[in-house]
């Protein structure tokens, strides 16, 4: 599994899977800076079946350098396959290589299916960042979970440790 062009033009003309959060530019980036976090997952007939794009940031310092999943999707006809839960197991496993304390994400706090997935994954809600998703059409912005699963690099688990109060998006650094 990896990222082509034609398939970050597929992930892009899919648009339902993405809800048309991210246009081609921002793929792109992802795909320069970060390629072996940017995997892609193909049928046998080259249909796209989801994909996962990610990044490693933070302070080594601090204890904070970690993976983070910016986006997992998979196409609906591919779901309750497993396949979410391997392309989390590769984006874990490079996060391991480089030396990462935690892999984290973002999820709606209403997206229940999303948070309970996480879970079964081994996450936990480091924290909740409210007013995280800005909302459209006059909706309220909802609120996200910051969801962690610590690596072998933090024996101690310490980045795991849930915070004890919401933060807002302008405190996470």
């Amino acid at each position: 599994m990896a990222a082509k062009a034609n398939s970050i033009t597929s992930m892009f003309l899919a648009g339902g899977s993405t809800e048309g959060k991210y246009g081609i530019p921002f793929y792109l980036q992802y795909l320069a800076h970060w390629p072996e976090y940017f995997i892609v997952a193909e049928a046998p007939g080259g249909e796209l079946m989801g994909y996962i794009m990610g990044k490693a940031e933070g302070s080594v310092a601090r204890e904070e350098w970690h993976g983070h999943v910016t986006a997992l999707s998979v196409a609906p006809e591919f779901r309750r396959l497993g396949l979410a839960a391997k392309l989390m197991e590769l984006l874990e496993e490079i996060s391991e290589r480089k030396g990462g304390f935690f892999v984290d994400l973002f999820v709606r706090v209403s997206n229940q299916v999303a948070v309970n997935m996480y879970k079964q994954l081994g996450y936990s809600v480091y924290r909740t960042v409210i007013e995280y998703y800005s909302a459209s059409n006059g909706e309220p912005d909802e609120d996200a979970y910051d969801m962690r699963k610590a690596l072998s690099r933090d024996t101690e688990k310490k980045s795991i440790i849930p915070l004890p109060h919401p933060v807002r998006p302008e405190d996470i650094e």
